[in-house]
């Protein structure tokens, strides 16, 4: 028996071995982690570091803020991804494909938006600077669309599962050079050179898409007019919301809303506070931008440890009075002005509460949704607990220009207050139990 177990376990072995230098042998492996890198590259570029770069402008922080509105191209891209699952472009599409064809102009776009921002002086022509910045925002929220249409027609669904981890290897680095990298560049060359560089970097991106095997587009299907799409899209889904949760919907719904206000908010006043506290960009792009990502990565670790350990709700109540309780360390911040150590401990503990709490709303979004509407629902809730956050920090500059630093971290982290008292509200619904995390869809922030 042992003889035969060892047999059975040798070639369980070799199977899995096989398996593992067939994936890693797939040319479609390295095209998604350059493709997740050519993803992930724009994004801070219109909304951190850029911040960075105009409150080192002098830019009012009011300003600021209303900026970060083109960050809502990546909320709002499923309006214009039907066009783009549908149309072919002039020659491109016959060259390339119709997936190759739209990544290889969204790239173009946003290379050619990024060489345009660096030529942008922010504190004399701020419109040229906000004009760049839509571009940009618009061609890479398209680039995420085609990405993942050539992900899904390239691979069955067995793959998907690794090309979703290289794209996502991919992403990460970019995240790192569009935000640490860019800073330690304009801080030693300038914020030309910077964006400048990281417009050279698209340049791997294009080269992926060239590399990439071309594929065919699935079929959309017929058009069968805006109701019926409004329908599948929105109206079933939540019908369906409405008839398992009753009227306990609305306290979900609430949570979800306000459950990570206060890191949304308080992240577009970030690094306009690093600024005006006489931190370098070089101790911005060490501390926030290369150590903060590992403290992060930490914090969602343990986030998933707690949910499976403690149950979801129990964890999904200490993420948010932890994250909404991080922002009083920059208030702290706030006070005491330049102190690095203090803003080692403001990041370490922000970043692992954020992770942390953006773990256990995911497990909960996803225990939400039913087999039938899966996808469609967990889009929904999504863009419910992304959007408020970004029209409500829009505004955040004209809090801090009337409030102060202080008084405004302060604020965001009172919010912990009904996001504690809603996750307590739930337990008490009538026939709400502890719900078992559905699998978790991937998402990208």
């Amino acid at each position: 028996m042992t003889t035969t177990a060892g047999r059975e376990g040798a070639g369980w072995l070799a199977r899995t071995s096989a398996t593992l230098r067939d994936v890693t042998a797939d040319r479609r492996m390295a095209m998604m982690l350059v493709l997740g890198f050519g993803a992930g590259l724009p994004i801070l570029l219109v909304f951190a570091t850029l911040s960075a770069w105009l409150r080192s402008a002098g830019i009012e922080r009011s300003s600021i803020g209303l900026l970060s509105y083109v960050s809502l191209a990546y909320t709002l891209k499923f309006l214009w991804a039907p066009v783009i699952d549908r149309l072919d472009l002039p020659v491109l599409s016959r060259l390339l494909g119709r997936r190759r064809a739209w990544m290889l102009l969204a790239q173009l776009a946003v290379a050619a938006g990024l060489i345009a921002m660096s030529q942008a002086d922010p504190a004399n022509a701020l419109g040229y600077t906000v004009v760049c910045a839509l571009v940009i925002a618009f061609a890479s929220a398209t680039q995420d669309i085609v990405v993942d249409g050539w992900r899904i027609d390239s691979a069955p669904t067995e793959r998907q599962g690794m090309m979703l981890a290289s794209y996502q290897l991919g992403y990460s680095l970019a995240r790192i050079c569009a935000g640490a990298g860019a800073l330690f560049v304009a801080d030693a060359f300038g914020w030309a050179p910077a964006y400048g560089s990281m417009a050279l970097l698209m340049i791997v991106a294009i080269a992926g898409t060239l590399a990439a095997p071309k594929v065919q587009a699935r079929d959309p299907g017929p058009r069968r007019g805006w109701r019926h799409a409004l329908r599948e899209a929105v109206v079933d889904p939540f019908a369906d919301l409405v008839a398992r949760k009753g009227t306990g919907l609305v306290l979900i719904l609430a949570l979800i809303t306000v459950y990570r206000l206060p890191d949304i908010v308080s992240g577009i006043m970030a690094n306009p506070l690093y600024i005006d506290m006489k931190f370098s960009l070089s101790e911005i792009a060490t501390v926030s931008k290369v150590y903060g990502v590992w403290v992060g990565i930490a914090g969602a670790f343990a986030g998933g440890i707690a949910v499976s350990r403690m149950g979801l709700y129990p964890a999904l109540l200490i993420g948010g009075i932890a994250a909404s309780a991080s922002n009083l360390m920059f208030a702290w911040l706030a006070l005491a002005g330049h102190d690095l150590p203090l803003l080692v401990a403001s990041i370490s503990i922000d970043n692992f509460a954020g992770a942390f709490a953006g773990t256990a709303l995911i497990a909960y979004m996803s225990s939400l949704t039913s087999p039938a509407f899966a996808a469609t629902q967990y889009a929904l809730l999504s863009s419910l607990y992304a959007l408020p956050g970004k029209f409500v920090g829009g505004l955040s500059g004209f809090a801090v220009e009337s409030l102060g630093y202080p008084a405004f971290f302060v604020m965001t982290a009172a919010v912990g207050i009904p996001v504690t008292l809603l996750c307590l509200g739930l337990r008490m619904l009538p026939g709400e139990t502890e719900p078992a995390p559905a699998q978790e869809l991937p998402a990208r922030a």
